[in-house]
């Protein structure tokens, strides 16, 4: 609560000061020039303050609400509240507290204090428009400011003497006939502004009579030089005189609920009455021979309409007659019916405006109720409380429910819609916006998912873009994880110019000849292939180079000479299965899990001229458990590195990425471990290693090429077996003895577990050499006495 009331003191007469400022800059030209005391424009801003109250205090609870919920997310406190077990709704309880009070404090500001405010600045302006402009003759010019006097001066020096002074006196009815004229003047007015002192210095008074007689037509002119002579004029409205506060009380805006409803009776009453003469009148009236056929159901009359004879005439004479008059009785039934419209009309506009003036009252009270629903989810979900995009994106909030309560009002006035719908359409629209954000905030659901409406607004990009250049991309890949990212390129609709893999080999005891993984989905799906045998031959250089490829896409590839990867016109990006610059090379996936890494991923990056040290495009990740095996981690590398292949091909197309140095992702004195190709000593088990480097080697080998072992029975063949899964064996296979190195233990059922350097590994999945891989269980009914061998 205390850290609402702070911001929303301050942000209320922040909101006020400036729409003051505003108020004031539209009656600036009523207020200036008048001579007004400090205390009048004071009074007049005050009230003038109250009047804004409407815009203002909804206003200030949005962006308190917000700043105070996104100070909280933003310092992790509502983090840390959240974490003890206070929910977001709990957290807002008090301060929904809050906002009832502040709803309920802004309707009886509605209803008592600014009716009072518009009473009164309507009676100050009224009393302001009638104060006239302060005297002020300007220099060779004439000047008519005061009531029956035209003046013109030459000049004014510094003391405020006047010189080449021109007096014409207009006061009388028969026109111009006294003109004063005078070497120098000095102007005084009265303290109370009653009337006005010239005193003026050699000059001379010229009046006519301007009266003729029927006999005597000549007009009299009387001649007056002076030294010193003092002309008094009487002043009216130069000084402001307040008013009683009684003249506008019956404006709408200046009456309460009580007085409006008592007007909404009076008005009402005489709407009825004016309705009913307007019913009587009509159906009294002979104008129309069935009047009464004009209203039915409404006043429960119900006359059959069979006159008789109606339409049966004896010449066509009679016909035409009859059509014209009825037409003339419609015409003036119409004007009749137009004319009970427009007597109507003021009183159904005033009914109008006392219903918007009732609805306004409880508006108020519900925009300051919404928006604090609005402005607190708001700041919760930004988890910002400044005056940043928390507040651009609030404000536009409000001047949305400006903008529609403006529209509704005006619609309301006009009749277009009831005053109920039209004072409450924002609410409609911001009710559930509020309860909406709020749902959002309560489960920590984001605001928006920023990286999906960026895919979205990328893809109708592409999609358009396509219309007119369609991207070509020349795709290079051999193995199965290769595949995946392909596919991907295809469903997101890519233009896939041509596909190159590995020449096809013959291998088997048959020679039967083998298909790259890539090959075979390109060729089911009707994709160019291209297999050459060196990437430097220049038939293939220029196949590619007709192709006029945007881009180049490598996943799983040999290495590209400078002459192949420079063709397209955007470069040659290649996609790695590691997080690099970690584990560069040939076998990255295998390496991580071998040297028992937490987390690996895939990049992109541009190719260059060494292995895999091109710059970073994009990079993601993903965790290692201790359950996976090369195997796993595989098949969620290629499912990760298909949608960041297809994000790298829409940021370089869009010049929308970022290309960073490898360098840049190295931390300190973090060491770069090499993915070097793997090789058979490799995955020969070392029994002499620890448990844990044991299992990570088989893991990392799994399921292809596998670690092996030899199985060794004295004075017998060694047997290879290929070891697939394996999982730290405890007290009840060790029964807290040590044993030797590749010392086999076993009870000949349902493990198999062979000694490391400081614990043992059971073996879960195993192949013996020209045999099936199978589970131990399987494994022990055909392999007898284990215990007789040792794994070396």
């Amino acid at each position: 609560m205390k850290s609402f009331l702070g911001p929303f003191c301050a942000t209320f007469f922040v909101v006020l000061f400036i729409l003051m400022m505003q108020f004031l800059w539209l009656y600036i030209d009523e207020l200036v020039g008048k001579g007004l005391g400090l205390g009048v424009i004071l009074e007049f801003m005050g009230w003038g303050g109250c009047t804004i109250i409407p815009t203002a205090l909804p206003l200030a609870v949005l962006l308190a609400a917000m700043m105070t919920m996104g100070n909280l997310a933003e310092n992790n406190e509502l983090l840390a509240i959240k974490a003890a077990g206070v929910s977001l709704a709990r957290v807002l309880a008090p301060l929904t507290v809050i906002a009832v009070a502040i709803s309920i404090g802004g309707f009886f500001a509605s209803n008592n204090l600014i009716p009072v405010a518009y009473n009164k600045i309507f009676t100050l302006r009224n009393d302001i428009l009638r104060t006239k402009n302060e005297i002020k003759i300007p220099e060779k010019s004439f000047y008519d400011g005061i009531d029956g006097y035209v003046l013109r001066i030459e000049e004014r020096d510094e003391s405020g003497m006047m010189h080449g002074v021109m007096v014409y006196n207009h006061t009388s009815n028969k026109g111009n006939v006294g003109l004063t004229i005078a070497d120098s003047a000095m102007m005084k007015i009265s303290p109370d502004k009653s009337y006005l002192t010239f005193e003026l210095f050699d000059g001379t008074n010229y009046e006519e009579t301007n009266t003729r007689k029927y006999r005597d037509t000549t007009l009299q002119l009387q001649k007056i030089d002076f030294k010193h002579q003092e002309l008094v004029i009487s002043l009216k409205n130069y000084a402001f005189q307040k008013s009683e506060a009684g003249e506008f009380k019956d404006e709408i805006k200046a009456l309460n609920l009580k007085k409006l409803n008592h007007q909404k009776d009076s008005l009402g009453g005489l709407n009825d009455n004016l309705i009913e003469s307007h019913i009587l009148s009509v159906t009294n009236s002979h104008t129309l021979r069935y009047n009464k056929q004009l209203d039915t159901t409404k006043r429960g009359i119900s006359y059959n309409f069979e006159p008789e004879n109606v339409d049966q005439w004896d010449n066509l004479t009679q016909e035409i007659d009859a059509y014209y008059r009825a037409a003339s009785q419609a015409e003036e039934m119409v004007t009749s019916l137009s004319s009970y419209a427009r007597d109507s009309y003021q009183y159904n506009y005033l009914l109008r405006r006392i219903d918007e003036g009732i609805f306004k009252k409880f508006a108020l009270a519900l925009a300051c109720f919404i928006f604090f629903f609005i402005g607190a989810p708001i700041g919760a979900l930004i988890r910002k409380g400044g005056l940043g995009t928390p507040a651009i994106i609030s404000v536009l909030f409000f001047v949305l429910y400006w903008v529609i309560d403006v529209t509704g009002t005006k619609l309301a006035r006009d009749g277009a819609v009831d005053s109920f719908t039209g004072v409450f359409i924002s609410a409609y629209v911001l009710l559930p916006t509020g309860a909406f954000l709020t749902w959002k905030a309560i489960n920590d659901s984001a605001l928006f998912n920023l990286d999906t409406m960026k895919a979205k607004i990328r893809k109708v990009k592409r999609l358009i873009g396509g219309l007119f250049h369609k991207t070509r991309i020349v795709y290079m890949g051999t193995p199965d994880f290769a595949i995946a990212p392909l596919e991907e390129l295809i469903k997101n609709k890519y233009n896939i110019v041509g596909v190159v893999t590995v020449p096809d080999k013959a291998s088997g005891r048959g020679l039967k000849v083998n298909e790259s993984a890539v090959k075979k989905y390109a060729v089911a799906h009707n994709l160019p292939v291209y297999q050459p045998e060196k990437m430097k031959d220049p038939e293939f250089i220029e196949a590619m180079k007709a192709l006029k490829p945007d881009l180049f896409v490598v996943v799983a590839f040999r290495m590209l000479p400078k002459v192949v990867w420079e063709i397209p016109k955007y470069g040659t990006f290649n996609l790695h299965a590691a997080l690099l610059p970690q584990y560069r090379g040939a076998a990255p996936i295998n390496w991580a899990v071998i040297n028992g890494e937490n987390v690996t991923g895939v990049t992109t990056f541009m190719i260059d001229e060494g292995i895999d040290t091109g710059k970073i495009m994009m990079r993601e990740q993903i965790k290692i458990s201790d359950d996976d095996t090369a195997g796993t981690i595989h098949d969620k590398l290629m499912e990760l590195g298909s949608r960041v292949v297809v994000q790298t091909v829409e940021g370089i197309m869009e010049n929308d990425i970022e290309y960073r140095l490898q360098k840049t992702f190295i931390q300190g004195d973090e060491q770069l471990r090499p993915a070097p190709k793997l090789t058979k000593e490799l995955c020969h088990i070392d029994w002499n290693g620890s448990t844990r480097n044991v299992r990570n080697l088989i893991r990392g080998l799994s399921p292809y090429p596998a670690a092996y072992a030899d199985l060794v029975k004295d004075g017998g063949e060694p047997v290879s077996m290929k070891i697939f899964a394996t999982t730290a064996a405890g007290d009840d296979v060790l029964c807290g003895q040590t044993y030797e190195p590749g010392t086999i233990l076993s009870d000949g059922k349902t493990y198999l577990a062979i000694a490391t350097a400081d614990g043992a590994l059971r073996i879960d999945e195993m192949q013996l050499a020209g045999k099936k891989r199978m589970d131990v269980k399987s494994f022990l009914l055909g392999f007898r006495e284990p215990q007789s061998y040792k794994a070396v």
